[in-house]
């Protein structure tokens, strides 16, 4: 795992079993993200995406974290075997990390005032990202954070609206382990109004949730990558709810 000290700004690889306690971030990707080749060389340091991870960083020292993981810098994604094992990895990740920043950058700052920020925090792009499903629910603790890196509040005392929002159930908001005994349908319908920019993405997203692995075959299509995901299903697990998509 590769993760960035948030105090020298430097990427590490850690082996095994051997590392180190860490937070991590889930944002919305946009335009100017800087990827590992760029952070390495120290390019577009005044990129939107660069002045992200700082801000980043900045953050978790606040909270008296040292080591971070962002996936824009600390996977290479010029490497299909990184990037395969980082997606069947990524639930693990988050599910890992002490605590998770949820970083909304279409939420205004607190000076607006509560209501306008909790009606665009519920309004958020966020929320309708495949990819954000497994990193609302995989870590142990959810901090929500505005445009301007300030709490909004954590996942528990937020877990009624989102909730409302998601269709999740409350306790499994603030415990994905509770969610044991959920069929594989009603987890697939928590993603039923998610959307990623890539189609095969939507089935690799549910990897981790759904606790099953399989390759990635960027290219392959939607369609054939979630009929893969079905049938790994079906070969892992003792849930025919899975014909029901």
């Amino acid at each position: 795992m590769r993760l960035l000290n948030c105090k020298t700004h430097k990427l590490h690889d850690f082996l095994g079993d051997d590392i180190p306690d860490y937070v991590i971030l889930s944002h919305r990707w946009t335009a100017g993200e800087v990827t590992y080749k760029d952070f390495r060389k120290n390019r577009n340091v005044n990129s939107l995406g660069s002045v992200k991870i700082m801000l980043f960083c900045a953050f978790a020292r606040s909270r008296v974290r040292e080591w971070v993981w962002i996936d824009t810098c600390c996977i290479d994604k010029r490497s299909s075997a990184e990037v395969s094992e980082a997606v069947n990895s990524m639930f693990t990740y988050y599910q890992n990390a002490r605590e998770c920043y949820v970083y909304l950058s279409d939420v205004p700052p607190l000076s607006h005032g509560r209501k306008e920020v909790m009606t665009r925090f519920t309004s958020s792009e966020w929320f309708l990202r495949g990819w954000t499903l497994q990193e609302l629910l995989a870590p142990s603790s959810v901090v929500f954070l505005t445009k301007e890196w300030e709490i909004i509040g954590s996942r528990d005392t937020l877990a009624d609206q989102i909730s409302t929002l998601t269709t999740i159930p409350t306790q499994v908001i603030q415990d994905y382990r509770t969610a044991t005994n959920i069929c594989v349908a009603q987890k697939l319908s928590w993603a039923a109004r998610r959307q990623t920019t890539r189609a095969e993405d939507m089935a690799y997203c549910l990897l981790g949730l759904l606790g099953v692995n399989m390759a990635l075959l960027y290219g392959e299509g939607g369609a054939k990558a979630f009929k893969r995901l079905q049938l790994q299903i079906i070969a892992d697990k003792d849930d025919e709810t899975i014909f029901a998509f």
